[in-house]
């Protein structure tokens, strides 16, 4: 049977019989203005197992990169009022709401036109790499490439999700849905596809008609990879040179039950690599693009503190003038690699900018989220690094199922004594996303629920609809109208000049 179906499909998509399978890596990440990791890796895996890979690159055709964390103006701060409006103004709320995600999700005419002139070159396959915000855009490049009859194959961070692959795999066109870090195996995957192989003995993998195959299992060891190659990004676009990498992935803590990152394709269970390794991609990418800039894109920088130790002591020989910044995770481990000395060696180092997740100024909310900090030493952590000589960023939302006005007062209270150390707050809605904890604890009626009426899963974007009743009282509110008036004073101002050339990137 798998033979049968093996060559049906070497008929429908005919490739390149001889000569070295030519493909096209599509970059669908508009939201940086810097390279993509992600296609870095793919990129050079794919050359070093000899495919001829041309990258497709939003920016460089004239698409803008999305903008972020600017200094808010005082019509950010209105629109931001406006996204958490409950009450009277939840109308208009939901309107620019449907009318933003309509804009932001709809595809865009310069990247049709793009892949469309790739198409007409018949490359034996065209590999997308898309968050689930993209659905429309892969449903268009699917559409033109099945009408060309070149093979799609899709990847993305969260199509391990059984829900989330299963509504995506219809889209007419795909070939495959890759829910796995390919960073070793893709070639052997593009080759089945382009060749007629059989898919069913990778892991990870979801087809059109449905099957689908064991879970990826985490890669390991990290220290096999390739250098990512970042050659064809448009270079001459990037406000500031910059440099993405990772020195683990996933989560040591692995417990907050909100979070989306650690059940995600990559983030499932922690994994580092050695600092050998590390310097050894620094000091290469360095000389590639000639620049001493550089972001870690870790969950959490500070998984193993040994590591971030060994890279603030490595760093400046390898890459002299080397520039950097990363999330850390302000725990209560004994060690956790964060105390005033070792954020003063990071900055010596070249540390220019931390982020880390606050979420809340509420002990009772960051033990709902099971954070595993606490407010007190999430405020010494602030003010240590600010003084340090670090920028600090945060992250916060509202909204968590059990959250009350008591909470959010806490919270303005928190940011009114600690705004003066703080550059940046990015704060969200709280959304309801498959494969989270609270997600699942929800599902089951847990005591969470009080208040909370369930709506339907859009599986194209990972996402519950409900409503939380304990947002309705008028004393919540103005709660959180004045955590967001606290987040508009802080966000209105420049953040301190040792750090911007970094402004914006996390």
């Amino acid at each position: 049977m798998a033979s049968s179906q093996s060559a049906a499909r070497a008929e429908e998509y005919p490739g390149t019989s001889t000569g070295p399978l030519r493909v096209v890596v599509v970059d669908l990440n508009n939201f940086s203005t810097f390279p993509t990791l992600a296609i870095g890796i793919l990129l050079a895996s794919l050359r070093t197992a000899g495919f001829e890979a041309t990258l497709l690159s939003p920016l460089a055709d004239d698409v803008p990169a999305v903008e972020r964390e600017r200094p808010d103006r005082y019509l950010d701060h209105v629109a931001r009022r406006l996204h958490f409006a409950t009450g009277p103004m939840k109308a208009a709320r939901d309107a620019a709401r449907a009318a933003y995600y309509w804009r932001q999700n709809r595809p865009h005419p310069k990247v049709l036109a793009m892949v469309k002139r790739a198409i007409q070159g018949k490359p034996d396959a065209i590999l997308l790499s898309a968050y689930l915000q993209h659905f429309n855009t892969v449903e268009a490049l699917a559409r033109l490439a099945a009408e060309a009859k070149v093979p799609v194959i899709l990847g993305g961070p969260v199509f391990n999700l059984p829900k989330v692959a299963e509504a995506w795999r219809r889209l007419p066109g795909l070939s495959a849905i890759v829910g796995a870090e390919a960073d070793v195996v893709l070639p052997e995957i593009v080759r089945a596809v382009c060749r007629g192989g059989d898919l069913t003995v990778f892991e990870g993998v979801t087809l059109p008609d449905g099957r689908r195959t064991a879970d990826a299992r985490p890669l390991r060891p990290l220290n096999q990879r390739l250098v990512p190659d970042f050659t064809d990004f448009p270079w001459e676009r990037y406000r500031v040179r910059i440099i993405p990498l990772m020195a683990g992935r996933g989560c040591q803590w692995d417990r907050c039950t909100f979070c989306s990152d650690i059940s995600s394709v990559s983030g499932r269970t922690f994994r580092n690599r050695s600092v050998e390794d590390v310097m050894h991609e620094m000091r290469e990418q360095s000389r590639r693009h000639q620049t001493q800039n550089f972001m870690f894109l870790d969950l959490k920088l500070n998984s193993n503190p040994h590591l971030m130790r060994s890279i603030v002591e490595n760093v400046q020989r390898n890459v002299p003038g080397a520039r950097w910044i990363g999330t850390v995770h302000v725990d209560q481990r004994p060690d956790n690699g964060l105390t005033r000395a070792e954020l003063q060696a990071a900055v010596q180092a070249g540390m220019r900018r931390v982020s880390f997740g606050l979420e809340s100024g509420s002990p009772r909310m960051l033990a709902l989220f099971d954070k595993g900090c606490t407010v007190e030493r999430n405020g010494e952590f602030i003010r240590t690094a600010y003084e340090a000589g670090l920028s600090v960023r945060c992250t916060m939302f509202s909204g968590y199922p059990g959250e009350t006005a008591r909470d959010l007062e806490l919270t303005s209270e928190f940011l009114a004594k600690h705004g003066e150390f703080i550059d940046r707050v990015r704060f969200n809605a709280f959304s309801l996303q498959e494969g989270t904890l609270i997600h699942d604890r929800l599902q089951k009626g847990s005591t969470e629920s009080d208040g909370i009426r369930l709506g339907e899963l859009d599986a194209r974007y990972g996402r519950r609809a409900f409503v939380n009743a304990r947002e309705r009282p008028l004393s919540y509110r103005r709660a959180r109208a004045r955590v967001l008036d606290a987040v508009y004073a802080i966000n209105r101002r420049t953040i301190r000049p040792s750090a911007r050339e970094f402004d914006g990137l996390m």
